[in-house]
């Protein structure tokens, strides 16, 4: 099965997985922006056992997965190690990720999250992870058109 031919089974799959995750969120307290202000200051450590419990489950399950099965159930991809650099990138973009976080005092999971259990103004805080998503893309996508510019306008070794 081709990525093209999806399981009739996929968008259902994911829209249970996000209800479930958000569903944690909120019974965990992740969803309230002060008590993940209280973990990132150090004050309250639940929210550690809430990230290592999801990091252990994970773990054994994509242990398991990659270990009896050959191809995801549902999509049909390979399973395969996706290999993404270290580099300047990396670094500032979590950098970014990690203010934006103490800013507001939730990551973007989360933030939905919070919008479902009533957390209204948490909206400021995703129009601007979208407004950042956004400006990161342009400023992807103008790198790129001006490299290209860039490398047509050179003159080739050849000539």
């Amino acid at each position: 099965m081709s990525t093209t031919e999806r399981s009739p089974l996929f968008l259902p799959a994911i829209y249970l997985g996000g209800l479930v995750f958000g569903l944690g969120l909120a019974i965990s307290g992740m969803a309230r922006p002060e008590v993940v202000l209280d973990f990132l200051q150090f004050q309250d450590f639940g929210l550690l056992f809430v990230m290592g419990g999801a990091a252990v489950v994970t773990g054994i399950t994509f242990f398991v997965a990659t270990t009896f099965l050959d191809r995801a159930p549902i999509t049909g991809d390979e399973y395969k190690r996706r290999v993404k650099s270290f580099d300047r990138n990396v670094v500032i973009g979590g950098s970014i990720f990690g203010v934006g976080w103490g800013l507001s005092g939730i990551c973007p999971g989360a933030a939905y999250a919070s919008f479902g259990v009533g957390n209204y103004p948490i909206l400021w805080a995703i129009a601007g992870m979208f407004l950042g998503a956004y400006a990161q893309g342009y400023w992807r996508s103008s790198r790129a058109d001006d490299s290209a510019s860039q490398s047509a306008e050179r003159p080739s070794s050849q000539d």
